[in-house]
């Protein structure tokens, strides 16, 4: 079956990705379709998912958009078997919603504050990968990618950021173990670290007292790191083509850090 626009690195592969309305998802997105994948647009932004579904099938690729919570499991179950039923298979799962949550002194942090957080990043991965990789090991094999975080990885410099990277350090926990319960299943498990990279994601963080830690990083030089370490959604794109196509046959159970090498300094 030739889901895609031509003889791409994807060509022929059916890939779920959460969180795929903006960011790093959106650009993942676009770039599997360029590699000639059909894409299933998993999120809870409706509009901006039904406009980027428009414009890559306006564009003479394949892709559909479908709502998805990743809190909530039968909104992930339905998202997937929506997903199967259009296109048939599904090749490559990549877990990317997640938020920044609220950033705040540990004694300052609600409980609901944590739980929210732990129920999109952490959870929300869980039932990603329990809906998805029954039908990855039907189609015989197939890739998972996992957005993790520098933070709760590499570095622990994000004042207040303890539900956050609590989260980050979790998934990328998950992603090893799956690493080699789905090894004999011809399943790989990766998950992506970015660093600084142009989204909007930090505009949603709420940040509560944190100055009053007095965690702070600065390099009076600037940073010495690729770019200074900033980056863009394509940046991760292609490190997730890398892992989601054949290139990356034989990389599976490790954490790739997309930061320019800026993480290697905190």
């Amino acid at each position: 079956m030739d889901t895609g626009t031509g003889q791409g690195m994807l060509s022929g592969k059916v890939a779920f990705i959460t969180g795929a309305a903006s960011g790093i998802g959106e650009g993942t997105a676009r770039r599997f379709v360029e590699e000639g994948a059909a894409v299933i647009l998993a999120d809870v932004q409706q509009e901006d998912g039904e406009r980027l579904q428009r414009e890559l099938t306006e564009a003479g690729g394949q892709a559909l958009f479908v709502m998805c919570d990743v809190s909530d499991a039968s909104s992930v179950e339905q998202a997937v078997t929506q997903g199967v039923q259009q296109f048939g298979q599904l090749d490559i799962v990549f877990a990317n919603a997640g938020i920044n949550g609220v950033w705040a002194p540990i004694d300052e942090l609600q409980p609901d504050e944590w739980e929210r957080t732990l129920d999109i990043n952490l959870k929300g991965t869980y039932l990603t990968l329990h809906y998805t990789v029954p039908h990855l090991k039907r189609a015989g094999g197939g890739s998972i990618l996992i957005t993790s975080s520098v933070n709760g990885t590499r570095t622990f410099s994000s004042a207040g950021a303890s539900a956050y990277s609590s989260s980050k350090a979790g998934q990328v926990a998950l992603m090893k173990m799956v690493a080699l319960e789905l090894g004999r299943d011809n399943i790989r498990c990766n998950a992506i670290c970015p660093g600084l990279i142009h989204t909007n994601i930090s505009e949603r963080t709420e940040q509560r007292n944190t100055e009053q830690l007095g965690i702070k990083v600065e390099l009076p030089e600037g940073s010495p790191a690729l770019h200074e370490g900033e980056g863009d959604p394509v940046d991760v794109a292609d490190t997730c083509l890398f892992l989601a196509s054949d290139l990356g046959r034989h990389v599976s159970g490790v954490e790739v850090f997309v930061d320019g090498g800026a993480s290697l300094l905190r």
